[in-house]
């Protein structure tokens, strides 16, 4: 789709615009196969227009997901329009200072905003799991067992074989130990709520103050272990230990649940699997995908991985792998 076509089609659909002269620009973002468009308009606010293939199942419940979690309290963007028939959502324009952009920030600017995601990613898990019928509206498959091992399996064809160029056999037998497939079981008898799934910091925009999610095609049943993890081992963030421990502590202080002592074990086991998950995706988007700037990602994600796993029981031999992997 080019420009003149988003035109095209917003005149069409927004009569009272029907005589404006818009200036669109496309956005870059992510590695989703979707287009971001920015529509400016003399007499009205900026939209984002989204363009997206319908055949991608999750692209067409982003809308109805979004009024969802807006009657949840969740900060997320308004839809203005959903053309399920062309594939193109027109919705608020939330601006281009996402929490990535704060990361060379001081501490004290970027802990509030911080603080300010969490409160939303808690508020998924708690108001918008309490309000969900279980049928309306329709999130992706569940986090279960199956799940969790087809995210280790990404991780070992893209990233073990795709990347570092490990045989088949050599990074088999790394992903096949007990201990790396049992977080798979372990994860899925815990129980579930709904999750964003890529709860990262180019994925949380900062407006008016406040902290706004999107990107939640994604959400599913699963674990707010999961989300934290996705956050506060973002790979395009550098946190210290220090500043992951306060906010995963500031975490614990919303919720009664995180007081258990199996919180941080549980925490400590996603993060292995969701950094397993982003190491195959940088892998695929990297290579399959012709995109190199995702490779730019995998040392750091390679490093938090291997300090996860000094921390679960079991994954020592795991741990001794990544380290052992070429530069």
């Amino acid at each position: 789709m080019f420009p003149d076509d988003v035109i095209q089609y917003t005149r069409a659909r927004f009569p009272d615009l029907a005589s404006e002269e818009f200036e669109v620009s496309l956005l870059e973002k992510g590695g989703s196969g979707r287009k971001f468009y920015r529509i400016q308009a003399p007499s009205g606010p900026t939209m984002i227009a989204v363009k997206y293939h319908p055949e991608k199942e999750e692209n067409r419940h982003y809308a109805e997901i979004a009024d969802y979690l807006d009657r949840s309290d969740v900060n997320v963007p308004h839809i203005f329009l959903h053309d399920h028939e062309e594939g193109l959502i027109w919705m608020q324009d939330l601006g281009g200072r996402d929490l990535w952009s704060f990361r060379n920030e001081p501490w004290a600017t970027r802990r509030p905003l911080y603080e300010r995601a969490l409160r939303q990613g808690f508020l998924l898990h708690t108001s918008a799991t309490e309000q969900w019928d279980g049928v309306h509206p329709r999130f992706e498959i569940e986090f279960n067992e199956q799940l969790y091992l087809w995210e280790q399996n990404y991780f070992l064809e893209h990233c073990l074989c795709g990347v570092f160029g490990l045989s088949e056999a050599d990074a088999r037998a790394a992903v096949d130990a007990p201990a790396v497939r049992g977080l798979a079981a372990r994860l899925a008898a815990e129980p579930r709520v709904l999750v964003h799934r890529d709860f990262q910091s180019q994925n949380v925009i900062i407006h008016g103050g406040e902290a706004w999610v999107i990107d939640f095609q994604g959400m599913r049943p699963g674990l707010a272990q999961y989300d934290l993890a996705s956050l506060l081992y973002d790979p395009y963030v550098e946190l210290t230990d220090a500043e992951r421990d306060h906010l995963l502590g500031f975490y614990k202080t919303l919720s009664a649940d995180a007081a258990d002592a199996a919180f941080d074990d549980v925490f400590h086991m996603c993060a292995a699997q969701r950094l397993m998950q982003a190491l195959g995706a940088y892998g695929f988007l990297g290579i399959k995908r012709e995109k190199p700037e995702f490779l730019s990602h995998i040392p750091a994600a390679r490093r938090s991985l291997r300090a996860v796993a000094a921390c679960v029981p079991g994954l020592g031999d795991f741990a001794a792998l990544l380290e052992e992997l070429p530069a």
